[in-house]
């Protein structure tokens, strides 16, 4: 192919799956139409409504600010069940998962170092923060800008992490105990220079064919890589495309939006199921992606493969080699046979 520990529970909130999972309950991804608070069903965190606005006026958190300034603003952790909770509540940094691209938030484990550690929450938050039943609670920020902060869009949210443990999974031959998390996007702009960027890279295939081809679908999945080296937020789209031999087109998907947020810096593989691929071709593939808010956002890669029934193709190789030595075997008896002739009429002349 050519590319152009013991048995014993304990807890762990590092994994990213857990925050990944809670945040798609939260909102979803800089929708085009009416956002939607952050909220589990049992608690919810969204910035804090203006007086008399609705609850949920604001689904996230967008703010813009130069180099050296302060901001300040407020969340809220409401409490929908009929018990008192307890979190843990922190500002930490938004990534993408490398797998699929979805948006997450660092563990309160990990220390942030962009917008995450900008923030700085209300002292009485520095611990835990306990809301009654069907009651909320508004925890200021600010947001310290620093003087050599880079110009472009930086991404966190402001978590609340329950602290109650609500189930235990097995970890190899360690119980994990699971605590649930909630967390409100932030989207920070620092004034300057900002050029999107997006790069299609490490574009590659696999394939699968049935034995007998042409009986069943060949299979394959295109597999590619999507970067953001700019420094703005970019919304990818996709195309996808296929040649085969003369230029025949054999794979044609149009440019749909994949429905994520791409993160400056952030890195992420993707995979597309091709269930009808060529059984026996030469195939050119091409990605091709590009963002609806910058037109002139564009990133090509491709890569050839070649398509070949293999296990047909040994089939018919075993049953050459089979014909080659059944015509070996023949030839070389009935020379025998013709030898053991002439000698027997040599013997009966004499």
């Amino acid at each position: 192919m050519r590319t152009r520990s013991s048995t014993r529970s304990r807890t762990r909130t590092s994994l990213y799956g857990l925050l990944l999972g809670l945040l798609a309950l939260c909102a979803g991804l800089l929708p085009a139409g009416p956002a939607t608070a952050a909220d589990n069903g049992t608690w919810g965190v969204f910035p804090t409504p203006a007086a008399g606005a609705a609850m949920t006026d604001r689904a996230y958190f967008f703010h813009q600010g130069a180099a050296g300034t302060t901001l300040t603003d407020s969340v809220t952790v409401l409490n929908s069940s009929d018990r008192e909770l307890t979190f843990q509540v922190f500002a930490t940094d938004a990534v993408n998962t490398p797998a699929g691209g979805a948006f997450a938030l660092l563990p309160v484990e990990t220390k942030p170092k962009d917008v995450g550690a900008w923030i700085a929450l209300d002292p009485e938050a520095a611990g835990t923060v306990t809301v009654p039943a069907k009651g909320r609670k508004d925890i200021p920020f600010t947001v310290k800008v620093p003087a050599d902060a880079t110009p472009g869009d930086h991404v966190g949210g402001i978590v609340a992490l329950g602290t109650a443990v609500e189930g235990v999974q097995q970890d190899g031959k360690v119980q994990v105990g699971v605590k649930r998390s909630v967390g409100a996007r932030l989207y920070f702009r620092v004034p300057g220079p900002v050029t999107p960027g997006l790069s299609v890279e490490d574009v590659r295939v696999s394939r699968s064919a049935p034995l007998l081809p042409w009986v069943k679908d060949a299979r394959a999945t295109v597999r590619y890589a999507l970067v953001n080296r700019g420094n703005l937020v970019v919304e990818p789209k996709v195309a996808i495309s296929a040649q085969g031999l003369f230029g025949r087109r054999v794979l044609d998907r149009p440019g749909r939006e994949l429905k994520l947020t791409l993160l400056p810096g952030q890195r992420i593989e993707l995979t597309e199921p091709w269930p009808d691929a060529p059984q026996s071709d030469w195939v050119t593939v091409r990605i091709t992606a590009g963002a609806a808010a910058h037109p002139d956002l564009v990133s090509r890669s491709e890569t050839d493969f070649v398509a070949v029934p293999w296990p047909a193709v040994g089939l018919l190789l075993v049953l050459a080699g089979a014909g080659v030595t059944v015509w070996v075997l023949r030839r070389r008896r009935r020379a025998e046979s013709e030898q053991d002739e002439s000698v027997l009429d040599l013997a009966g002349r004499r």
